[in-house]
């Protein structure tokens, strides 16, 4: 096979990343604090705004962990859940030993239903006699979700809202960037997100208390004593000062990143255009703004003539890497216990089934574009 590897969402470089790090060697700041982390901090509270206050971490499932310790949750508590995510959504909830309560998808976002999160929430109150402890709604493929409607459920019954903004970065729902809606919410820098930082992760948190907290917690709890004592169970979470500067040079190159996706999909739109059965992850309307950071589409067999299976396999034997969409946490075996709240539409086992995520990273060139296309042009015209 002669055809270049193209990938379905690398990192890229904006190039200034190598001066923070230098600093770092050249100050001997190596260490999970120091100039880099604080300025990545401050870099990351100056884009969202909202007068939130941010804390790096070592992931972003590092964050959902410190946010629902400082929400109470344990023992015998419930969380609700997107169903239709990755699994570090959700895992956190077990780490504490509590349960999740898994919510399906509305058709329009592919995120959290509203309807399905209020009946949730009525029924777990009377199955349990108690409230969940909170909400984690996901932004998935940097897609807004239905926000002003799921604040309201939340604040109707006082249960806090954390966000899964991971995918999200940059994305804004009625001109307010996704991860400041939440009591807390979670950023990822993994290597294929909108930013990276090698690996890592940040919390956003509403008070300077709630990031001070953070802070003691995700350095092993330590207490303010001249030796080494701890009144709480801690964790080695902090970001490393080196991987912070991979991060303050890319927070000069994150708006060109979000720009380069968006118009990676609106040229897939371009190229695309026209072939039956396939369709994408759309704005619903002005009030969403996604990153996209992924360009997601879905297959309808019947009409397409072709399976997401069969093309996914037809980019595969293109070298071309694609992905199928989530598979929702309901139907995870780790989760099989857990209560789901869905209805007849089906939506996030539909999307599983039928979705496909395409490359999308801001490094693809038109030919690139060009290929990952061609193959769908191939097989559907097999078909038509």
């Amino acid at each position: 096979m002669n055809n270049k590897r193209i990938w379905l969402s690398l990192a890229h470089m904006g190039g200034q990343e190598q001066q923070f790090i230098q600093e770092a060697f050249d100050t001997n700041w190596v260490v999970p604090l120091g100039p880099n982390v604080d300025g990545f901090e401050k870099d990351l509270e100056n884009y969202l705004g909202e007068e939130k206050h941010i804390v790096a971490l070592s992931a972003g499932t590092a964050a959902i962990h410190l946010a629902l310790v400082q929400l109470g949750v344990g023992p015998g508590d419930e969380v609700i859940c997107q169903s239709f995510t990755f699994s570090a959504s959700a895992n956190p909830i077990k780490y504490l030993g509590a349960e999740p309560v898994f919510v399906d998808s509305e058709p329009e976002t592919w995120n959290m239903d509203p309807e399905l999160l209020r009946e949730a929430i009525e029924e777990r109150i009377r199955v349990t006699g108690r409230k969940p402890k909170a909400i984690i709604p996901v932004h998935l493929y940097g897609m807004p979700a239905k926000m002003d409607e799921i604040m309201t459920i939340a604040c109707a019954f006082e249960i806090p809202v954390l966000e899964d903004a991971a995918e999200a970065l940059g994305a804004e729902y009625k001109g307010q960037k996704c991860g400041t809606f939440g009591e807390f919410a979670c950023l990822s820098f993994n290597g294929n997100k909108m930013i990276t930082t090698s690996g890592g992760g940040a919390l956003v948190c509403s008070t300077k208390e709630e990031a001070d907290f953070t802070k003691h917690l995700a350095t092993q709890a330590r207490d303010n004593a001249p030796h080494y004592q701890h009144s709480k169970v801690g964790y080695n979470y902090r970001l490393s000062n080196i991987c912070a500067g991979i991060g303050r040079g890319q927070m000069l190159v994150l708006q060109e990143h979000v720009e380069a996706r968006r118009r990676i999909n609106k040229r897939y739109r371009q190229l695309l255009a026209g072939i039956p059965g396939i369709s994408f992850q759309s704005n619903p309307s002005p009030d969403f703004n996604s990153n996209m950071w992924l360009t997601c589409i879905v297959v309808d067999a019947a009409e397409a003539g072709f399976t997401r299976e069969e093309l996914r396999l037809a980019m595969e034997q293109e070298n071309i890497e694609t992905r199928p969409l989530w598979k929702p946490m309901h139907l995870q075996p780790v989760f099989a216990d857990a209560p789901y709240y869905g209805n007849e539409t089906k939506v996030s086992e539909r999307l599983f089934n039928d979705g496909l995520c395409l490359p999308s990273h801001p490094n693809l060139t038109d030919e690139d574009l060009e290929r990952v296309c061609g193959v769908i042009n191939k097989i559907a015209a097999k078909i038509h």
